[in-house]
Formats: structure tokens, C-alpha cells, sequence
């Protein structure tokens, strides 16, 4: 569960650190978002919003970034580009919950499925799948998508999350092993079960203001992006007409 005051404190450093260029140069947002706690900390700050229809491509692109050892573990079999832009276009944003995690560029880095149970007698089940971009590695993104899931299960009902993996994927298992989940394993594959406590008020509150600080920091790193641009194009201006003086004059 994270206070509020620490809420307050990840907003208030997440607009101050958007405030700095993202240099060409850079390789890709390594260091952690907003790191206002240590990795690995239960109170990680991380925003994290719910992904809608409009972001179907966005999905697609952060799928298809995955390395194929990721695309394996992600999937359970060597998915290709076919494959997941199939299961992409499947996905049913009324009936499930997609969460996502953006780096300053507004690249989707993580995201996590949370799909509820389609079986009649199973109404108040859901599973969790998450991927994580090589490069945004070592952040406890994948833990963070897990404990935002698991709140909005509770709130919408679900008694019980489970999670379906290759036995081989160490940091799913770890992830729902660190929560409490109860793990089985046949084989090469196991199966990781959660039980859920009813909602409560804080729970809804909890989700409340993760949702509204996702927003405030989504729309932070859309402004900054756009101001960075501004400041780039009027350097082009003033770079193209110092060049046609400097032409002129000789």
C-alpha cells in the first residue's frame, strides 16, 4: 500500500525530473522513474495506467520489442511477429484491465494483462501476465504491475489471481511467490495461485490515486516531450538563419 504522502512526494519529483532534455544520445531510460524508494522496496513508486483500445498499437510495438527469450517466457512459446499482433487484436479492454508503464519518451516499457475468467463458474477468477522490456530490467516493474493488478482485482470483485508460467521464468515466479501466491509445478510449467481479500475503502482509495497520479505523470511527459521539441525546432531556426548569414557574408 503506498501513503499518500509518498504519492504527493513521486508527483511532485516526477514533474521536476521531466523538467530535464532527453538527450539523442541516451539508450533508453535505464535508471529508475521516479526513484523516491530503493529497488526492490514495497512502496516502489511507479506510475502505472490503464491502457484502453486507443493503445492498441502502442501494445503491439512494446510486444514486438521483446527479445525472443522474453517473447518465450512472456507467452510460453516462441511467438512470432503473427502471433502477437493476433493476440493483440484480441484483447478485450471492456471485459479485461491492461496496465502500462511509460519511460520519458512515452515509450510503453512494461505492461501487464489482467484478464478475468470467461468460465461461468469461475466469475471471480483472473490471470496475470506482464512483460518487461530488456532495458527497463532491475526496476521492480514486474512486482509493481502485479500489487496495481491484484488492487483493481479486488475492487472489481476477484477472489483469485493466478498466474500460468514456464517453471524456467525465475522472476514471474519470484514475483508471485513474494506476494503470498500458492505455487505448483508440473513439469515444465507452473501455476501460481492468490487468494484475494474483499475490497475496502483502501483499497479503492489506493486505486483512486494511483489512477489520478498515472494521469498527472502521463500528461507531465507529454508536455515536457513537447516543450523539448519546441526548443529544438526554434534552435533549427536560428541554427538555419545563422548559416544563411554566415553564406551571405561571404
Amino acid at each position: 500500500m503506498i501513503p499518500t504522502k509518498d504519492w504527493l512526494q513521486a508527483s511532485w519529483s516526477a514533474g521536476i525530473d521531466l523538467l530535464r532534455p532527453v538527450s539523442d544520445r541516451e539508450t533508453g531510460d535505464a535508471t529508475p522513474l521516479h526513484p523516491v524508494a530503493p529497488i526492490g522496496h514495497p512502496n516502489l513508486m511507479v506510475p502505472i495506467r490503464s491502457l484502453g483500445p486507443s493503445y492498441r498499437e502502442r501494445i503491439a510495438a512494446h510486444l514486438l520489442a521483446l527479445e525472443p527469450p522474453d517473447r518465450y517466457l512472456r507467452f510460453g512459446y516462441a511467438a512470432n511477429d503473427t502471433q502477437i499482433r493476433r493476440y493483440v487484436q484480441q484483447l478485450d479492454f471492456y471485459r479485461d484491465e491492461i496496465f502500462g508503464v511509460y519511460n520519458r519518451r512515452l515509450e510503453l516499457i512494461a505492461m501487464a494483462h489482467l484478464a478475468l475468467s470467461q468460465h461461468p463458474e469461475h466469475e471471480q477468477c483472473a490471470e496475470f501476465g506482464v512483460s518487461v522490456l530488456h532495458k527497463a530490467r532491475g526496476q521492480g516493474l514486474g512486482a509493481r504491475l502485479f500489487e496495481r493488478a491484484t488492487i483493481h482485482a479486488r475492487n472489481a470483485g476477484v477472489h483469485l489471481v493466478f498466474i500460468h508460467a514456464l517453471s524456467e521464468n525465475k522472476a514471474m515466479l519470484k514475483i508471485a511467490r513474494n506476494a503470498g501466491a500458492a505455487i505448483s509445478q508440473d513439469g515444465g510449467e507452473s501455476e501460481a495461485y492468490l487468494t484475494l481479500p474483499p475490497a475496502n475503502l483502501d483499497s479503492r482509495m489506493t486505486e483512486l490515486l494511483e489512477q489520478q497520479w498515472a494521469e498527472l505523470d502521463y500528461r507531465f511527459k507529454q508536455q515536457a516531450q513537447q516543450f523539448w521539441r519546441f526548443l529544438a525546432g526554434v534552435q533549427a531556426v536560428r541554427q538555419g538563419a545563422h548559416t544563411a548569414r554566415k553564406q551571405s557574408a561571404e
